[in-house]
């Protein structure tokens, strides 16, 4: 919690695309998660272009620091990933890999936090697969997996620059995840 008492929310999530349609996604379910009082903050883009996650050494580069430093800061999680052949995509799994880093942490990896979790991919297919596995992930790394999570076909749905949906049911889904999270982390903190 910051020392103005607001709950802080990352996103993480998106392509090496500014603007993306996983971007934008994301970019809703924060805008929910500000309405519920967080204070947010996204990792995106040309940010999440980071080396392989080296366990082995101790060297991060200034961005995966910042990664790094900024899910330690974080009181929830919002993180979309596009749905590339069935699967989240490296981007987002190197991003998550990092995590490790946090593993010696008071609060190690995203130990009692909430996560919100949303694939994105042009077809239900990736994006219910990408979505599972963003949540098996949050399993795996002690964070606790929104009620609603969020699949997006973006064969169907848009987003435009502003950070609307073109299908409302999308937009209030993103929004209500991005609640959540913000919502359980209040209550933790």
């Amino acid at each position: 919690m910051t020392s103005s008492g607001a709950i802080k929310v990352l996103g993480i999530g998106g392509s090496l695309r500014d603007g993306s349609q996983t971007e934008r996604a994301l970019r809703v379910a924060l805008a929910g998660a500000a309405d519920a009082g967080a204070e947010t903050f996204a990792i995106c883009g040309q940010a999440l272009n980071l080396p392989f996650y080296d366990a082995v050494s101790a060297e991060r580069t200034p961005r995966a620091g910042q990664l790094v430093e900024a899910v330690r800061e974080a009181d929830g999680v919002v993180v979309v990933s596009p749905g590339y052949h069935g699967a989240l995509s490296g981007l987002i799994k190197n991003a998550l890999d990092y995590i490790e880093d946090l593993r010696e942490d008071r609060r190690p990896y995203l130990d009692g936090r909430a996560v919100g979790a949303v694939g994105v991919a042009h077809g239900w297919q990736a994006a219910v697969t990408t979505l599972d596995q963003l949540r098996t992930i949050t399993h795996a790394l002690r964070g606790w997996p929104t009620p609603l999570g969020g699949a997006v076909n973006t064969a169907e749905v848009k987003f435009d620059p502003e950070g609307g949906a073109s299908e409302e049911k999308v937009e209030r889904t993103l929004r209500l995840i991005g609640t959540q999270v913000a919502e359980f982390a209040q209550r933790r903190a």
